[in-house]
C-alpha cells in the first residue's frame, strides 16, 4: 500500500539567489506517512519545521524532489488539509459557531451549497463544538472566551470540512500546562474517532510522545530528518502513561537528540 504522505528527496531553498549559493532551509527530507498515522516532528529552533509545513501545505514547492499526499503531487494549496496554528486567529466579530463555519463558506463543494445548507452545516458545526466541551459556547465572541477555548474552536474550525490531514504548528505552545494537557486528550479523541492524518510540529517532547505514532528530529539549519523514533506506547494514552518510567525514557532519549550533529551518512536512523 502505497503512503499517504510521501516527501521524496526534497530540498528547499526560499529564492533562485540562496539556491545558487547552495543554502537551504530543509535539505533532503525523505518520510512515508501510511494512512491515518499522527506524526509529530521536533527540533531546535529555526530548524525548518515551519518549512515543512509550508511544503505539506502546497504552500512552498520544493526546489528539489517531490511531495506527494493522497496519491497527488502537490502543486499548490491542498483543499484536503485543515490547519491550526499557535495563535487561534479566531476573527473577532464573528461568534463561536460563526468562526467554525468559515471554511464551509469557502471550500468547495461545501461553498456552492453553503446557503441551502447552512441549517445542516450549523447543526455539524454544534456538534463538533460539543464533542471539545464548547457546548453553550456557540453564540461567544472570541474575546469572551478563554485562551484554551479559542484553541478548540480552532481546531474545530480545522476539522468542520473533514480534511484527511490536519496540520498543527505549535498549536498548544501558549497555553498554560494543566490546559495544554486537556487539549492533547480532546485532539487526541477527536483523531481516535476521526482517523486523519496529523503532522504536528512541537517543542514539546512529552506532547509529542503522548500523541504521535512516530517522532521525527530534525537536525539544526538545514533541517534534515536525523532520527525516527516509533512510540510503542499502547493506545489509548491516558495522562498517568506521562508519569511512567517508559514514558519519561523516551522523553530523555528524543532530548538527547535535539539539535544533535548533521550525519552525512545516515539521513535518518530507526531509534528503537
Amino acid at each position: 500500500m502505497s503512503a499517504f504522505v510521501d516527501f521524496n528527496g526534497v530540498w528547499l531553498a526560499y529564492n533562485d539567489e540562496l539556491m545558487a549559493q547552495g543554502q537551504y532551509a530543509v535539505e533532503d527530507i525523505n518520510l512515508k506517512v501510511d494512512e491515518g498515522e499522527f506524526i509529530a516532528i521536533v527540533g531546535p529552533s529555526g530548524c525548518g519545521k515551519s518549512t515543512f509545513m509550508k511544503l505539506a501545505t502546497g504552500l512552498k514547492r520544493p526546489s528539489k524532489g517531490t511531495v506527494i499526499i493522497g496519491g497527488h503531487e502537490v502543486k499548490g494549496p491542498l483543499k484536503i488539509t485543515g490547519m491550526a496554528f499557535q495563535a487561534s486567529s479566531l476573527l473577532p466579530w464573528r461568534t463561536t459557531l460563526e468562526n467554525v463555519l468559515l471554511p464551509l463558506e469557502i471550500v468547495e463543494p461545501y461553498r456552492s451549497n453553503f446557503k441551502q445548507k447552512k441549517a445542516e452545516y450549523e447543526d455539524k458545526a454544534r456538534r463538533l463544538l460539543q464533542s471539545v466541551g464548547l457546548g453553550g459556547y456557540e453564540d461567544k465572541f472570541p474575546w469572551q472566551l478563554s485562551g484554551g477555548m479559542q484553541q478548540r474552536a480552532s481546531i474545530c474550525r480545522a476539522l468542520i470540512h473533514e480534511p484527511r490531514m490536519l496540520l498543527l504548528d505549535e498549536p498548544f505552545g501558549a497555553l498554560d500546562a494543566f490546559t495544554r494537557e486537556e487539549l492533547w486528550c480532546t485532539l487526541r479523541d477527536l483523531q481516535a474517532a476521526q482517523k486523519f492524518n496529523v503532522i504536528l510540529v512541537t517543542h514539546d517532547l512529552r506532547e509529542s510522545v503522548f500523541l504521535a505514532d512516530t517522532v521525527y528530529v530534525m537536525s539544526k539549519s538545514p533541517g534534515r530528518f536525523v532520527v525516527r523514533r516509533e512510540i510503542d506506547l499502547p493506545r489509548p494514552r491516558d495522562l498517568e502513561v506521562t508519569y511512567s518510567p517508559e514514558f519519561t525514557a523516551i522523553v530523555h532519549e528524543l532530548r538527547g537528540h535535539i539539535g544533535a550533529m548533521r550525519k552525512p551518512a545516515n539521513r535518518v536512523e530507526i531509534a528503537q
